[in-house]
């Protein structure tokens, strides 16, 4: 048993000892404080300060200069920007005068500096929204300013609407409001409103044509399931009840089915009914349009994204494409002289290889050195092609009566379906914004939010609606143009395209130029309000991008892609 002995600590220290080593401390803290800067700098320091050199402070010393309330140097910080700064400083001085040599309080702004930025680091998520908006509106240059946007042929999947007034006419319709909307939609009416609505959440008018916009058609239409979008939505679909995955007999009846409604959907769009439609597969997306939109006198079809094995398929059935974007490409860098056609690449890259082979004739060694073999030569001739598959590059354009044949690929196309995973057995979605064989009618969901943001003189309120699912071309101009009547001409919206779809702005080559008013005279059946039809018979300009945020002011519309 040990002995305790007075004054004995083998392995701490005694109370007492910690007190004075603090004592100790505060003592040398003290001292140093009072100190002259002189002394406490090293003499390279102080003979550097002594002739003027502007020098970077210690980060301990400069803490321990200021005391308990100094800032102390922020050690991730960035150095590059406050030396962009010291240099711009240094630029607007006029020529020829000489920079005064500063004090030490002077070299300390580079930690003012670093104190500032682990500040902004601490703002409040409000007050990051509102920094966010405002550099997004003064720094960003809108693209252009008009009237009415330009037309958008990919499918957005969410709208979020701001405004400086409330959207209360958008919510709770009255059973009869529903009613009339659904049959404007069915029956195609147009509703033409006034250009400013003073109440709109008195306007019967407004709240009609709204139920109206939020219409489209859907098959297959399962209610447990998202059937929108669905390239990656296997996340979304897992663990969901799927009991056509092993059952042959129910994926026939879901094919069958899908066939018919897919079939009507190319009547009605070969007859102008129709004024386009989606069809949407785990893979790819293709979009339909009628003759007459996007400056073309047939029916075309767009395909994206494709790859390798897809564009091969479609040759061996004997359906004419064309790459809009790659022949574009090509015909710039022949403008250009920058670059040959890509057969001639193919027919310089045999050459080479022949040569390669025939100069290890001659030296006797080509039994010795295996050659390629043929499929190794036919993937590395590939190779571009492989390079462009799943990317916006790849879009596929179908034109006249190859579509038709399309229509038969896709019907009869095994890999159309997924045969494994949550989409396996499940045929490709069918969106239209008119009614067909098989087809359900669904909604748009729309809810509108009143939220408090930070303004110079204190809160002010922020109205807001935000619309999700599939939102269509015309459905997005029909939108526009009831916020138009009902906010006065002014509002803002944030737009989030399908990226797959996006790619469906492209400019197509066109044949010949095309009659408006004869467009529109065949195109009047088709179901779509007629300033609607208008806008999407332009011409797309947008390329591969699509709309992402529009601000409408005073009824002008700029608008960035």
């Amino acid at each position: 048993m040990a002995l305790s002995v007075p004054g004995y600590s083998p392995s701490f220290k005694r109370p007492p000892e910690i007190v004075r080593l603090r004592r100790r401390r505060s003592r040398s803290q003290k001292a140093a404080a009072s100190s002259p800067l002189e002394l406490r700098e090293p003499t390279p320091r102080r003979a550097a300060l002594a002739a003027g050199l502007l020098l970077r402070p210690f980060p301990a010393a400069a803490g321990r200069i200021g005391g308990p309330t100094a800032a102390r140097r922020n050690p991730f910080a960035r150095l590059d920007n406050r030396l962009r700064v010291a240099a711009e400083a240094s630029d607007g001085l006029p020529r020829g005068q000489p920079e005064a040599p500063s004090s030490f309080s002077d070299t300390n702004q580079e930690n003012d500096m670093l104190w500032e930025e682990t500040l902004s680091e601490k703002t409040t998520a409000t007050e990051l929204s509102q920094a966010s908006h405002i550099s997004f509106s003064e720094l960003d240059t809108p693209f252009s300013e008009n009237t009415e946007l330009p037309v958008d042929w990919s499918i957005k999947t969410r709208l979020l609407v701001t405004s400086s007034q409330p959207f209360t006419w958008a919510d709770h319709l009255k059973a009869q409001e529903e009613a009339q909307g659904l049959v404007q939609h069915c029956r195609a009416t147009e509703v033409t409103l006034p250009q400013s609505i003073k109440d709109p959440k008195l306007s019967t008018e407004l709240r009609c044509a709204f139920q109206q916009s939020l219409i489209y058609w859907l098959h297959p239409a399962l209610s447990w399931l998202p059937l929108f979008p669905r390239i990656g939505a296997d996340r979304k679909m897992a663990g969901k009840t799927i009991p056509w995955s092993n059952d042959e007999t129910l994926q026939h009846i879901l094919m069958s089915d899908w066939s018919v409604s897919f079939t009507s959907l190319y009547n009605l769009l070969k007859t102008k009914l129709c004024p386009y439609f989606y069809v949407c597969t785990y893979q790819f997306t293709v979009l339909f349009r009628a003759a007459g939109f996007a400056g073309s006198n047939v029916i075309t079809a767009l395909i994206s994204p494709t790859t390798r094995g897809l564009r091969e398929a479609m040759k061996n059935e004997g359906i004419e494409f064309s790459l809009p974007l790659i022949e574009e490409n090509d015909q710039k860098k022949k403008a250009h002289g920058t670059s040959m056609g890509l057969g001639e690449e193919q027919a310089i890259s045999d050459e080479d290889e022949e040569e390669s082979f025939s100069w290890l004739e001659e030296m006797g060694v080509q039994d010795k050195i295996k050659k390629p073999d043929i499929h190794s030569i036919k993937l590395r001739k590939e190779k571009h092609e492989v390079q462009m598959d799943h990317r916006p590059e790849s879009v596929v354009l179908v034109k006249g009566i190859n579509t038709f044949t399309l229509l038969n690929f896709l019907i009869n196309c095994k890999s159309l379906v997924a045969t494994s995973g949550a989409q396996a057995g499940l045929p490709p979605t069918l969106l239209s914004p008119v009614a067909f064989r098989g087809a359900t009618m669904q909604m748009l969901k729309a809810r509108s939010i009143n939220v408090k943001t930070q303004a110079l003189s204190g809160y002010k309120d922020q109205f807001s609606m935000e619309i999700t699912g599939p939102i269509m071309p015309h459905a997005l101009h029909s939108m526009t143009m009831l916020l138009k009547s009902s906010q006065s001409g002014s509002f803002s919206a944030g737009l989030y395209p399908h990226e797959p779809t996006a790619v469906f702005n492209i400019h197509l080559p066109l044949d010949k130029l095309l009659d408006k008013e004869a467009v529109h005279k065949e195109l009047t059946n088709c179901g779509l309000h007629p300033k609607t039809l208008e806008q999407l018979s332009q011409i797309p300009l947008l390329g591969k991008s699509s709309l992402r945020k529009v601000e409408v002011n005073d009824y002008m519309c700029n608008w960035r892609s």
